[in-house]
């Protein structure tokens, strides 16, 4: 409107002096119609309903249109994350068995030797780029997914010990895993698991106790060379670190979910990929150890 307005000094008649002015001027009457090389003639109106229809026409702009996340922008980030961890975890819990399949007992030995090694540094590289993700501003894809690969590496050799150990014992998590997820994703779908300011500071709790205990845990590891979290006191906190692990689900679902009704920026899918990323490897890491203890026992 401002282009046309004379008393911001931007109309043409302004612009071009008076010579460009065609209304009537002082003394003289007015024209009976418009000036043809007007706004207001026909050939200009026509023009201009035509791209109006032309506009209304148009599809209405998606979430992808406009930079918004959309369902589909938050389940890309997660498949890629969760998808990332998954092939290079099989691939790092296959080295023992391909290894062995080669060079025998040596070629084993070896691929345990790998997955040991693949176990270590997962477990620091996924440490510190846990951090990274968690205290910077703009989530990253990059450092996301190098996130995710280092989880792979830790997964993988943890797993592949493990399955020399206990044959097994590495499908069997991975299915006690889905089926947990599973259901918590169900039940949240159907509005049964929601989330509370009270569950949520308990959760927080919780999760102060869970890391004071594991703290605890280690330094008596070091210095008697056994752990506390075996028998059924293992079990008790491997049941209820499951518990938490469930219910930090349900509020990475809830995340999910506000975020795509918020229009939120496309860029943050790959902070919620993160986060359910973190949730899967530490409700896989307690459901494996239920395991280990139960098999131990036998």
């Amino acid at each position: 409107m401002a282009r046309h307005n004379i008393v911001f000094g931007r109309d043409q008649a302004v612009q071009q002096g008076g010579s460009a002015y065609s209304g009537p001027r002082f003394g003289q009457a007015a024209q009976s119609g418009p000036a043809p090389d007007t706004q207001w003639s026909s050939g200009f109106g026509q023009q201009g309903g035509d791209q109006l229809e032309a506009m209304y026409a148009r599809p209405a702009a998606t979430g992808h249109d406009t930079g918004r996340m959309t369902m589909r922008d938050a389940l890309n980030a997660i498949s890629a994350t969760l998808g990332v961890i998954i092939v290079v975890g099989f691939a790092v819990a296959m080295m023992p068995l391909a290894l062995g399949l080669v060079a025998g007992d040596q070629g084993v030995q070896a691929g345990l030797a790998l997955a040991g090694v693949a176990t270590l540094v997962g477990l620091i590289g996924g440490l510190v780029l846990s951090l990274v993700n968690i205290f910077k501003k703009q989530p990253s894809p990059i450092l996301v997914l190098a996130y995710a690969a280092f989880e792979g590496l830790f997964l993988g050799g943890l797993s592949g010990t493990m399955e020399f150990i206990y044959p097994g014992i590495a499908m069997q998590a991975v299915v006690g895993t889905l089926a947990v997820a599973a259901t918590v994703l169900v039940l949240f779908r159907v509005g049964i698991l929601r989330t509370s300011p009270r569950l949520n500071k308990i959760f927080m709790v919780a999760m102060v106790a869970y890391l004071l205990f594991g703290l605890v845990n280690i330094g008596y590891l070091l210095l008697s060379g056994q752990s506390l979290r075996d028998g059924v006191l293992g079990l008790v906190i491997g049941g209820l670190a499951v518990v938490m692990a469930s219910y930090s689900l349900v509020m990475d679902f809830e995340d999910v979910q506000r975020s795509v009704e918020a229009g939120t920026p496309r860029k943050y899918a790959w902070r919620l990929g993160f986060g359910i990323a973190v949730t899967m490897v530490w409700l896989y890491v307690e459901v494996l150890r239920i395991l280990m203890i139960l098999r131990g026992n036998d």
